[in-house]
Order: structure tokens, then sequence, then C-alpha cells
């Protein structure tokens, strides 16, 4: 009988990383304003700008949740090829952000737990929901990689590394 062992070499065991604490609705708004100063409290949520794109982001704490929303258009009068497009694009290219309907409206939406989001994954995915607000009609992409397998071209990520630059600094 052959016993196979296999192990990792030693230089790949990385110190870890500093635990980063819960996120919460305060530091929420403190990584917010980070990223635009303008930001405003409103309700529950913040309502602030990225890159001159309008955003609201809804907080709810007793369902441990938080919403990144920027509105798109009306969804009245969309058609299945562009629902479908929007899908394709859900499936491979919008990445941590979606295409949504809701309220008679057509939105980009970053939807997450709000406890366990890390800052970098949060500023990361604002960033790709302004992507795919962006590239609504054309692209539809969050601007990362292309997760791939997928019918959606392209990749657009500065907008990601600007923001990730910013929030370095909280």
């Amino acid at each position: 009988m052959t016993a196979c062992v296999l192990a990792a070499p030693a230089w790949a065991q990385d110190a870890p990383e500093a635990a980063e604490p819960p996120m919460t609705y305060e530091r929420l708004g403190r990584i917010l304003f980070a990223l635009d100063g303008n930001t405003q409290p409103v309700g529950r949520g913040f309502q602030l700008s990225i890159s001159g794109v309008p955003m609201l982001v809804v907080t709810d704490p007793a369902a441990d949740r938080m919403r990144a929303m920027v509105p798109l258009r009306p969804s009245e009068g969309l058609t299945a090829e562009e629902l479908m497009r929007m899908m394709q694009a859900n499936f491979d290219t919008a990445l941590d952000a979606r295409y949504a309907v809701a309220k008679g409206q057509l939105w980009a939406v970053f939807i997450h737990p709000l406890s366990p989001l890390k800052k970098d994954q949060l500023i990361s995915s604002l960033g790709q929901t302004v992507n795919i607000a962006r590239t609504y009609g054309t692209l539809y992409t969050g601007g990362a990689l292309q997760f791939g397998g997928g019918d959606s071209p392209g990749i657009q990520r500065q907008l990601i590394e600007e923001l990730l630059e910013k929030g370095e600094e909280i």
C-alpha cells in the first residue's frame, strides 16, 4: 500500500491578516464619507455620488442587510432582448452588482449581508454598481475581470482601482 501525503510549502502560510471589525451603519458611513465628502445620511442610509453617478445606500441592521442602488430608467418599455442581455450580464460580467427591477424602475444594485461585509469588498462592489449603471445598454459590465463561461465581452477596471485607492486611507 502506498500513502500519499500532500503538504503545503512553509512559504505558503502567510501571516494572518488583521481582523476587520463587523460592518455597521456607522462604519459604512465613515467609508462612504471617505469616498464622497458630500455623502448625506438619509434615514437608515446614505445618498452619495461616485464618479458623478448618484447612489443610494440603505441598511437594515435588524435584518443585517445593506443595499446600494443606482436608478437607471423606468422599467416600462424594456424589451425581451434588453432583459435577456441584463440576465446574461448578471451571470458573467456584472459580478457582485446586478440589474434589477422594482417598483417600476430598472436599477443597478449591490445587495449583501451587512455585518460580514469587508471594506474593500464594499468599495469594489460600489464601483461595480456604478460601472453596470454606466455601461447599461453597451457592455453591461461591472468593470472587474469577467467571470467567464458566459456571453458578455469587455473588461473595465479603472473606477474600482481608484475607489480601492481612496479606501486605503480608512
